[in-house]
């Protein structure tokens, strides 16, 4: 069984290592490699952006909190993300991408430096060392999911499968760029769901039945709930109040600010296109997030009839890994679909890291070597430093991911919380408010990098009101930041009022 599993994994990777060389003749200048020409079609736009969206936590993060506390926190989580995955599609895609081409950004610390005219380089300086910060953790985590994934598979040493899932990653990555990235993300998102749906359709029989696995859910206090989440040390259930709703939903925001999602929508082929990819991002996620969910509640049924162990604290976030194990052991058809499986919780983890990687390495060798520096380099260096940086922040990445014990939910929750409240406010007063400037810009980067860690790491231990995900009110500091400042400095120069006015118009007709 373990030989069919580990060939499954194998073939996976192998053809993921093929795209990114079939890739790699296409990168002619770094805005190929960074951006991949502004050739996407819609359906790898769609599927790409949600792909490197989902990350690890799909199919680990998600199920293991709804297998632990039941549906309260995943769900308003899932909604949460759903509607913003909705409006981040609605709102800001065809601005975003009409403007990123009219001003020639192929970055995002590159289109809020072009956009207010920002000669000074501030404003692509903070940005892009916001990424390196937020974005070498969250890579990290990715590595960090690998490395328990096959730890628990086959008993295999954390550290030494961390560095040969990175080696994988980074191999096609580095070679082929962002098309490379964006193809392999629309692979893995067809292979994500048919990893979820086989664990679904496996779980549900193991369980005796739909209704033995509803009946379970019922039978534990606030498990089946919107309105309570259960609580694991005393037994009971604890109400979910309107604020920690509020603050969950909160995830949502956060979409307007990832730059890995973002640059997604700078590199569609045809603006018009944007609504189908509109259409087909939504479906997919709200379909995904709802059967992850669903698998947490399934183990734990599982769990409670005695066929999987009883998974505790962080160990919930193996119950995909653990339902698939059982799975193998019964037939060696089964033990393929296993091995898909598996190979799904890599898709997850890959189509982020990958996406990450590019996103972290853009703003070093672009944003701050050549944009903040003005190191001068031609295409041809300029491809050498940017796959030297990539190699670079991938070693910074493993580095990180050597604890074994970190969560991968709670590293992706902070890492979420830094972008989406630096980003976020930034991105869409920038394409919305002609009235900002460049100073509002840096004041929003920097009072939400600055709020995410006091309200995380001091504000939040006060508890009771003040125990909320830190998004939510790092989002409205930035938010507040950026009118305050915007308004008190003078207004923006006619050429960036000029500008703005005309891809208005660009995009409305």
């Amino acid at each position: 069984m373990d030989i069919i599993i580990i060939g499954t994994i194998i073939a996976y990777l192998v053809a993921m290592v093929a795209v990114g060389l079939i890739f790699s003749r296409k990168n002619e200048n770094v805005g190929d490699f960074y951006l991949g020409g502004r050739k996407l079609g819609p359906l790898v736009t769609a599927m790409s952006a949600e792909a490197s969206d989902m990350s690890n936590w799909l199919l680990m993060g998600l199920p293991g909190v709804a297998y632990l506390t039941g549906g309260a926190e995943a769900g308003w989580t899932a909604i949460g993300l759903a509607a913003g995955t909705y409006l981040n599609w609605l709102f800001v895609a065809k601005r975003l991408r009409v403007y990123s081409q009219h001003c020639g950004a192929i970055t995002i610390p590159d289109f809020f430096a072009k956009r207010y005219k920002d000669k000074s380089k501030l404003i692509m300086g903070v940005s892009a060392l916001i990424i390196l910060i937020f974005f070498v953790p969250y890579t990290a985590s990715g590595f960090s999911a690998c490395g328990k994934l096959f730890s628990s598979l086959f008993g295999w040493d954390y550290h030494l499968a961390m560095i040969i899932s990175a080696v994988i990653i980074i191999s096609y990555t580095c070679t082929g760029g962002f098309l490379a990235a964006s193809t392999t993300d629309l692979i893995q998102s067809i292979v994500m769901t048919l990893a979820l749906v086989s664990i679904v359709i496996f779980g549900v029989g193991a369980a005796g039945g739909l209704g033995n696995v509803v009946d379970n859910a019922e039978s534990i206090a606030g498990y089946f709930s919107l309105s309570h989440i259960h609580n694991t040390e005393t037994g009971g259930a604890d109400k979910y109040t309107v604020l920690t709703i509020a603050s969950i939903l909160a995830w949502g925001l956060g979409y307007f600010g990832m730059p890995h999602i973002l640059l997604r929508f700078m590199a569609i082929r045809d603006k018009e296109k944007i609504k189908t990819s509109r259409r087909i991002a939504s479906v997919w996620v709200v379909i995904s997030m709802g059967i992850a969910i669903f698998i947490g509640f399934i183990g734990n049924a599982l769990s409670k009839s005695g066929k999987l162990d009883v998974l505790a604290g962080n160990d919930s976030e193996k119950v995909v890994i653990k339902i698939a194990q059982y799975m193998s052991e019964h037939h060696v058809g089964l033990a393929v679909i296993a091995g898909l499986v598996f190979a799904g919780i890599l898709a997850c983890t890959m189509s982020t890291s990958d996406s990450q990687l590019l996103a972290a390495s853009s703003s070093m060798s672009e944003n701050i070597l050549k944009g903040v520096f003005d190191v001068k380099l031609s295409d041809k260096v300029s491809m050498l430093v940017a796959r030297a940086v990539l190699l670079v922040v991938a070693v910074l990445s493993i580095i990180l991911a050597w604890n074994k014990d970190s969560s991968v939910f709670r590293v992706v929750s902070f890492a979420w919380a830094g972008f989406g409240a630096t980003f976020g406010p930034v991105m869409l007063t920038a394409l919305f408010w002609k009235r900002s400037n460049r100073w509002g810009a840096i004041a929003g980067l920097i009072v939400g990098a600055v709020m995410v860690f006091v309200w995380k790491f001091h504000i939040a231990a006060i508890g009771g009101i003040f125990a909320i995900y830190e998004l939510l009110p790092a989002f409205l500091c930035a938010l507040a930041a950026i009118i305050i400042v915007s308004l008190l400095t003078g207004a923006p120069e006619k050429e960036i009022t000029d500008e703005f006015d005309t891809v208005k118009a660009e995009i409305n007709n």
